[in-house]
């Protein structure tokens, strides 16, 4: 039914062997010699059976020639004598052609089936299976399960008369070849299937057989692939019942197989060596004695290599004529049989042989494998965690009764085997993980860079010759485009999950590169004496032991090398299994449909059953019934349950298929989808999504190299973020003034080469310095040190000053020791002052810290006026930090301190340090802009975060959403930390841990337009309003958005549940800004009730106790139960001059208050429920020229405002709190350089501010 419909379990079902003249003329030939040695034919396809196996109604069939595709047909070469009836397979429309899948080759498709070769025995011999898989040029896979079986040749017939006249029989077996083809590997499923059909094969007469399989693979045709997702299809062939296991999700294939069959062939080193192989892309060829062993032990290393995935040519099994395939020049990974090995190794060079029967691997020029080996930490890993595998069945079922039912048994298998394959894909993953995890250190997404250079500098000696091989590889070139393109997939997923506490910490800051104390001490013990070489020679490492990021959120502490902790893990769920009804006896089109209305019966009362409960397995029962509907060509209800699964689950939405369906529908159907609102939303969905496919997206991966040619300001910024020294827009072009200083507005290749290489030495220089075992005591272990001077004089000894982020520090020479200069936050004064020497005059430094007499001096000479300005930057951003309670200060002055360094360090002129000086921005503008925080502010501010810090540039906090911790439903016990919600520009969602404040998820892509409203459901969801008219919902254990509402018509702008019932599912709403609201059951998803009130603009919605009032743009309208006005309260007179309307209201039912405030009013209004005309009281609201939002905090009102413009027409952001007695203003709050843009409660304890991005910050304040 066209290429467009998701494939059932067959694709075809292609019979091979000899054909009956050549069998004949066999007989014949070995009755008059009777020598059988050696005897091989060449086998033949004798007959293909494809869907479909029964006729349509002319108009359907006319429909799907119209818009399907044609299969390509196969005719059997012409004979001098016309074929047997078994040469040819009669189609449903009755013509001869053999109508053949387009991707299945014929010519190969005989010798693959008989890669040893067609034999003619006198004895029948056992039947045998083995595997294949055919790769097109595309790299699209299909499997197939072939089993030989031996039957008589001529059965029953005597064919030669002796000289005496007497008839002379001769027992002759030849082999058949029976092979299932499918798009999708279910190898075992496959081969249960087979072993059904040779039960009823063993007692038939061959000149039945044809039938026989004609209705084996008709019954096949019949079953559908489970979709993607946890639930798994069962069916029966007598008298076995079958189970096809889904595939994890759509960019994974599915596991049908035994993945502990590599552990029983090699052992942990060995399996080692072949993934490194792979890793590398050599020529690696497979050998066994069994030709089963041969995909089965492939396929588990192409898994084992996942999210990887193998680019080149793959043929697991060669054939005795296709030897010459591996001469090929490229990277491949091939196998075959054991017998040719000796032949393989002396006639190749440079191939990796690796013998499966008894586990080695060699090379063809060596017994031994001369290859660069995984890394050996992560190695070391892989071997710890392969010994906690329990891969042998007897020994797990030895304490259990023994099963007196086969399908019990198969059923007990199938669950061991389930869990035992995700844990060795949770063992493989690690160990990519381990291998990779700092690639994404050195990416920067905005460019689409991957600084190889820089990765491979952080590498040991040891692994950089592995890494360089690696690197230049097409599976890693494609790995990288998942990365770049933020792919959360499994890799993502427990890359995140196993980062460490200290790097969720640093998450929060944007930290510049250098080892801390702690991954000093851990080096110093890990490290054997040979591996203490010096890294100097430009090498840039980040973060010795872990994740060395360009911004350091991607940093893990400490060992590198990850081992999840079994204990920890939450016991994956069971799938859920559904039986597919018993096929039909008789294989005719109307028994064929009432098959199918049987299956969407079943169907129906599986989606009945999981309605309210599991949205998830919802999702996968929708699937399966749009695609039956499609088979049975109900056109109108498929497109109403794939209308279902988008609202659902759009991660497994079959876009092609709906796309064909769509396009085949008559005009009688179109014309009642036109009256059906849902399939018309979902026609107009399906169309834009085709609009934005055909536009290809930007998948390029660049390596960064040095620039050319002069750079533009515009230049100069893209290349320092592509090489990763900073990424913040406005720091760059402080830095590009720098180096352009007193010359045109344009920096030299050349300077950028040295100042890179400066930037570059200077971290690795800090891998060097060689600190005392009490000095990196005394320190914190967060500490890292940055800065070094000369040796040098001071008032405390001699020796070298260190700067940490913290500190300065002394240490001194001869007996080395540790004198701590002072905090940055001590400090009262740094200035530059000259020392007598002789007759010399000395520049030093003095540095005036509180709570200490002395001045500490330090005489630093040349580096005098270096110094001074690093100390006083740092002390600015100290205060600064200090003072708004935002460690990003800190950092951001550190990075100013390390960018000067380098100035100076490429410049070297007269004029460097007052080049170097245009970085010192916290200095600068502490003496422009007064530094102290107010009193109130600073005593109520708690924390300040930056959720923009992955981005170039701060963007615009919209929403912000508190979910408290154990936001869970149906009694799950999985304990989750409070989470903090943003959303940013551009469809952006960010996540924070509410209980540290570390970033949780960077970035979770939510549309591509702004979104207005958030709610946190208990269905462990996050709904969120879209300004494109949707409204999206996040699972908030997966952190994915495969689930959309789609009836609203125009902007989402509100979100609300009842507050007092907030797990009554039917008290959700939303609304849009043309006046829709939609009452939601959330369970199903479904729309229970809309309505609709006139006004200009609907911005928000809210309950209070049970009643709806909505925020107009010149009136507050409170609504009855049916949804009509029952109060309206319009603007006050005098504001109505202004062009101003309603931007936020607060209710307040127990004392009939109704708060409300306006977008350009600096005054919120007081009514009262009983005098809606006027309101009762204004009140001012001192620097505020307008209000954004307002929220409820105990008996506190909490308004976010706009501030007076000032210079440059640019305003500040406050908060101001209101008493909800007294009705003043309790507080002012001033912590965001710009308009306050969205508020939000965390539990009455703290509320927290989201800015404009001028600002872009989020302040959480304590509430009292």
């Amino acid at each position: 039914m066209a290429d467009h419909l998701p494939p059932v379990l067959l694709e075809a079902c292609v019979v091979l062997g000899a054909s009956s003249d050549k069998l004949t003329e066999v007989y014949q030939a070995i009755n008059s010699n009777g020598s059988i040695e050696h005897l091989l034919l060449e086998p033949e396809v004798l007959y293909v059976l494809a869907p479909p196996f029964v006729s349509r109604p002319p108009a359907e069939s006319e429909a799907a020639r119209s818009h399907g595709k044609r299969r390509r047909s196969f005719l059997p070469k012409k004979r001098e004598h016309p074929p047997p009836a078994a040469a040819t397979s009669i189609q449903a429309d009755g013509s001869e052609d053999v109508s053949v899948p387009k991707d299945i080759d014929l010519m190969a498709l005989p010798q693959l089936c008989f890669p040893g070769g067609l034999q003619v025995t006198n004895e029948e011999k056992d039947e045998q299976f083995h595997f294949l898989v055919f790769t097109d040029v595309f790299g699209n896979k299909t499997h197939g399960v072939v089993m030989q079986c031996y039957r008589p040749i001529l059965e029953g017939t005597s064919v030669c008369k002796s000289a005496a006249g007497s008839f002379k029989f001769s027992k002759l077996f030849s082999a058949y070849g029976f092979c299932v083809i499918s798009k999708y590997p279910y190898f075992t499923a496959l081969k249960d299937c087979l072993s059904c059909l040779l039960i009823q094969l063993r007692s038939c007469r061959l000149s039945d057989m044809e039938e026989r399989v004609k209705e084996f693979a008709a019954k096949l045709a019949l079953v559908p692939i489970p979709p993607p997702g946890q639930l798994h299809l069962m069916f029966t062939l007598c008298p076995l019942t079958i189970v096809l296991p889904s595939r994890e999700d759509k960019d994974h294939p599915a596991v049908d197989l035994d993945l502990q069959l590599p552990f029983f062939c090699f052992r942990p080193k060995q399996l080692l060596q072949v993934l490194s192989c792979l890793l590398q892309e050599q020529r690696v060829v497979l050998f066994s004695a069994d030709w089963a062993r041969l995909t089965l032990v492939a396929e588990s290393f192409l898994l084992f290599l996942q999210p990887l995935s193998w680019q080149q040519p793959y043929v697991p099994v060669l054939a005795r004529g296709m030897l010459d395939f591996l001469m090929a020049p490229t990277a491949f990974l091939m196998g075959c049989h054991l017998s040719h090995f000796e032949e393989v190794a002396t006639e190749t060079d440079d191939l990796v042989l690796i013998n499966i029967d008894n586990g080695s691997v060699s090379t063809s020029c060596s017994e031994t494998l001369d290859l660069p080996e995984i890394p050996p930490a992560a190695a070391d890993c892989f071997t710890q965690r392969c010994q906690t595998l329990q891969i042998h069945f007897d020994l797990y079922q030895c304490h259990h009764a023994s099963c007196t039912d086969i399908s019990e048994q198969r059923a007990q298998r199938r669950a061991w085997q389930h869990k035992l394959n995700l844990d060795i894909q949770r063992i493989t993953l690690e160990l990519i993980i381990n291998i990779f995890r700092d690639v994404s250190s050195h990416l920067n997404y905005e460019h689409r860079v991957f600084n190889s250079e820089e990765f491979l500098k952080t590498r040991e000696p040891s692994e950089q010759l592995f890494y360089k091989q690696v690197l230049g590889t097409h599976i890693f070139h494609f790995f990288l485009k998942d990365r770049l393109n933020r792919k959360m997939d499994n890799f993502a997923r427990m890359e995140l999950s196993t980062r460490s506490e200290m790097q969720r910490m640093k998450a929060m800051v944007e930290v510049p590169r250098r080892p801390t104390m702690q991954e000093i001490q851990a080096r110093r013990k890990s490290s054997a004496t040979g591996s203490k070489m010096s890294k100097r020679l430009g090498m840039s490492l980040p973060n010795l032991g872990d994740d060395q990021t360009i911004s350091f959120q991607r940093n893990s502490m400490l060992p590198r090398i990850v081992m999840s902790d079994p204990a920890a893990r939450t016991p994956p769920k069971a799938p859920q299994v559904f039986k597919l009804p018993d096929f039909p006896a008789s294989l005719s089109f109307h028994s064929v449909q009432n098959y199918y209305s049987e299956l969407i019966q079943l169907l129906g009362k599986a989606i009945f059953s999981v309605q309210k409960e599991n949205s998830t397995l919802l999702a996968r029962f929708y699937y399966l019934r749009g695609f039956i509907n499609t088979l049975c060509w109900r056109r109108l209800d498929a497109l109403g349950d794939f209308q279902n699964l988008y609202k659902t689950d759009t991660a497994i939405f079959p876009t092609q298929l709906v796309t064909w369906l769509v396009d085949s529908l008559h005009q009688d159907e179109r014309r009642q989808a036109d009256t059906r609102p849902e399939l018309k939303r979902l026609i107009l969905k399906v169309k834009t999504e085709n609009e934005k496919l055909s536009v290809q997206p930007d998948d390029h991966v660049k390596k960064f190299e040095l620039p050319r040619k002069r750079l533009h300001q515009e230049e100069f910024v893209r290349c320092v973020q592509e090489c990763g020294i900073v990424k913040d827009v406005a720091t760059i072009h402080r830095l590009f003034d720098a180096l352009t200083n007193g010359q045109p507005k344009q920096v030299d290749p050349e300077l950028f080469r040295v100042f890179y290489t400066f930037w570059k030495e200077t971290e690795a220089e800090a891998q060097d310095f060689n600190l005392p075992s009490e000095v990196i005591d005394h320190l914190d272990h967060s500490e890292c040190v940055y800065k070094l001077s000369s040796c040098v004089k001071t008032s405390l000894g001699v020796g070298k000053i260190a700067m940490t982020q913290k500190r300065l520090i002394l240490l001194t020479v001869g007996r080395q020791g540790f004198l701590e200069i002072t905090k940055f936050r001590d400090i009262q004064e740094v200035k530059i002052a000259s020392a007598s020497f002789l007759l010399v005059r000395i520049p030093s430094l003095h540095i005036k810290t509180s709570g200490r007499v002395e001045v500490f001096e330090a005489n630093l000479k040349t580096e005098t006026e270096l110094w001074n300005l690093v100390v006083k930057e740092m002390w600015a951003g100290r205060k600064m930090a200090d003072q708004h309670k935002d460690p990003q200060y800190m950092t951001e002055a550190l990075t100013n301190v390390l960018l000067m360094d380098a100035v100076m360090g490429c410049l070297q002129t007269q004029r460097s340090i007052i080049a170097a000086s245009k970085l010192a921005y916290f200095d600068k503008i502490k003496h422009e802009v007064p530094m102290m925080v107010p009193k109130t502010t600073s005593e109520t501010l708690k924390h300040k975060i930056n959720p923009s810090l992955d981005l170039a540039e701060p963007q615009t906090v919209h929403v912000l959403l508190y979910t408290p911790g154990q936001l869970t439903s149906n009694g799950s016990k999985r304990e989750t930390n409070p989470k903090l919600w943003v959303a940013l520009s551009g469809g952006k969602v960010v996540v924070f841990d509410a209980a540290s404040w570390s970033m949780q998820q960077d970035c979770i892509q939510v549309g591509a337009s702004q979104l207005n409203c958030m709610l946190g459901l208990v269905q462990e969801q996050v709904w969120i309003g879209s300004q494109d008219s949707v409204i999206y919902i996040i699972d908030t254990h997966s952190m994915s958005c495969n689930k959309q509402l789609t009836e609203h018509r125009h902007e989402v702008t509100g979100l609300t549940v009842d507050p007092r019932d907030p797990h009554n599912s039917q008290q959700t709403y939303s609304c849009s800004c043309d006046g829709t609201i939609l009452q939601w059951d959330t369970a199903s998803l479904k729309v229970k009730r809309p309505l609709h009130l006139d006004c200009d603009r609907l911005s928000s919605i809210q309950i209070y106790d049970g009643t709806v009032w909505c925020c107009c743009g010149d009136c507050i309208v409170e609504l009855k139960q049916s949804g009509t006005p029952q109060r309206r309260i319009a603007l006050p007179d005098d504001v109505r001059s202004i062009p101003t309307s309603f931007s936020s209201f607060i209710f307040i039912p127990e004392r009939g208050q109704l708060w409300t405030g306006c977008a350009d009013s600096g005054e919120l209004c007081l009514w009262h429920t009983n005098n809606h005309r006027h309101p009762s009281k204004r009140i001012s609201l001192p620097g505020s020229s307008g209000v954004t939002c307002m929220i409820r905090v105990k008996d506190q009102i909490w308004v976010g405002c706009r501030g007076q413009s000032g210079i440059g027409g640019q305003c500040d952001g406050q908060v101001l709190v209101m008493d909800g007695e007294s009705h003043t203003v309790a507080k002012e709050l001033q912590a965001h350089s710009d308009s306050i843009q969205t508020l939000c409660s965390a539990e009455d304890r703290y509320v927290l501010s989201g800015s404009a991005r001028r600002d872009g910050k989020i302040a959480i304040w304590k509430v009292e």
